[in-house]
């Protein structure tokens, strides 16, 4: 794709959460250590699921794709946001918004798919259990996590196809502490309604209609989940519970900044940091938990860890 455009604008200017210096500094701290913890929870998830035969199954096969995923999507652009907080002004180049913009939008679709697909294994498990081992065999986990990388991929491309020629004459300072695609076309020279009527099309309406329909899949499993009164049905409940609140905590701040994207609200960049910063951090939290097996394999790993370190001490 060429990204060389008749634009006078070659880089934008980003802005900060703060303008106070010391409430920079605080940030700074804040996010260093929360975008850590985010990458060391979800690699530490995908490890153990990695290195735990008894979880290598379709559940925390799709849990694993979605730790790495949410790691990815903490790092496409936190590590710049902490780096210019000390940096004045918080510079980007024309290539490298436009980066950001498709990584977001192929890693948050990505994520969208994902949640879907755990949401049909979960349908699967408790509304039809007897067919579970036939219809979610390791082939369609994995077909299920092939489509989802396709199908989003030219979703991305295809909110690129028509901002990358855009004319950018100025201003360019993007309100935001990253480039979002709302944000950005409001700069363009043109009149960018129409661009902004497919993004709706393409971006709020697909996260509205893909929320709409996790919410009856949830319904539908937790009506099933009160008829029954078993343990392994109080299971059941705590593992919908952990997805139903991922699924809200994500799709809550995408739809709310898509679904209108010619009105700026203040609450709008509070609603960026939730979804990018936030929200990969709280879902290592929320499924570790609520999972027993997860906690178990976890613990189990770090015993190997700790025990292959003091084996190796000892032999030095």
């Amino acid at each position: 794709m060429a990204w060389n455009n008749q634009s006078v604008i070659t880089e934008f200017i980003l802005q900060s959460l703060s303008s106070s210096w010391e409430l920079q500094m605080v940030y700074f701290l804040f996010f260093s250590v929360v975008y850590a913890a985010t990458v060391l929870g979800n690699l530490l998830i995908v490890l153990t699921i990695v290195s735990e035969p008894r979880l290598h199954a379709p559940m925390y096969f799709l849990l694993g794709n979605l730790s790495f995923i949410d790691m990815s999507l903490a790092s496409f652009a936190t590590p710049k946001m902490i780096a210019d907080f000390f940096r004045e002004p918080k510079v980007i180049s024309f290539e490298g918004c436009i980066t950001q913009i498709f990584f977001l939008h192929l890693l948050g679709g990505v994520e969208i798919v994902l949640l879907i697909s755990m949401s049909f294994d979960r349908y699967v498990a408790i509304c039809k259990p007897l067919r579970y081992l036939i219809i979610m065999t390791r082939r369609m986990s994995r077909g299920l996590v092939t489509l989802s990388w396709i199908v989003c991929i030219f979703h991305a491309m295809s909110q690129l196809a028509f901002t990358v020629n855009l004319p950018f004459c100025g201003p360019n300072e993007v309100d935001s502490f990253f480039c979002d695609l709302p944000l950005v076309i409001k700069l363009a020279c043109i009149d960018t309604h129409i661009l902004g009527v497919f993004m709706i099309s393409t971006s709020g309406m697909i996260a509205l209609v893909c929320f709409i329909l996790l919410v009856i899949s949830y319904s539908v499993i937790l009506v099933t989940v009160r008829q029954r009164s078993s343990g392994g049905s109080s299971k059941a409940l705590s593992t919908c519970s952990a997805h139903f609140t991922v699924v809200t905590l994500f799709f809550g701040p995408c739809i709310f900044i898509y679904v209108w994207p010619f009105t700026n609200f203040p609450i709008d960049k509070v609603l960026s940091v939730f979804y990018t910063i936030f929200t990969p951090l709280l879902n290592p939290v929320i499924y570790t938990l609520r999972n027993k097996d997860v906690k178990d394999s976890m613990r189990r790993l770090s015993s190997r860890v700790l025990k292959y370190s003091k084996t190796d001490h000892d032999l030095t």
